[in-house]
């Protein structure tokens, strides 16, 4: 049975978007997302025809990428930054989860 079309949208990791519109959306082109996956910063999903299918936290690590490529950064260089950034991020929300279950604790 499908998903409820309401989770789907609120879903963050839901891969709703072709690499088509995706592309478009970030004005950029296909290429550009492809070399995103060669370069592991992204993974998008594939549908049943094979097809690369990519969720909104996938474009904003993609916009980003894009946005430090823009500036000069080389693509390998921007990916490794981007996911330095992204384990930090996640590092300080569970840092801040442990911290507000020792108060409550």
């Amino acid at each position: 049975m499908g998903r409820n079309p309401e989770d789907m949208f609120g879903d963050e990791d839901y891969p709703a978007y072709t690499i088509g519109q995706a592309a478009e959306m970030l004005g950029a082109s296909q290429d550009f997302l492809r070399r995103l996956d060669e370069a592991n910063l992204i993974e998008p999903h594939r549908s049943a025809g094979g097809h690369r299918r990519y969720s909104r936290y996938q474009l904003r690590l993609a916009a980003r990428a894009r946005e430090m490529v823009d500036q000069g950064t080389a693509l390998e260089a921007a990916c490794r930054i981007i996911v330095l950034e992204d384990q930090l991020e996640e590092a300080l929300r569970q840092n801040e989860t442990y911290r507000r279950a020792r108060e409550t604790g």
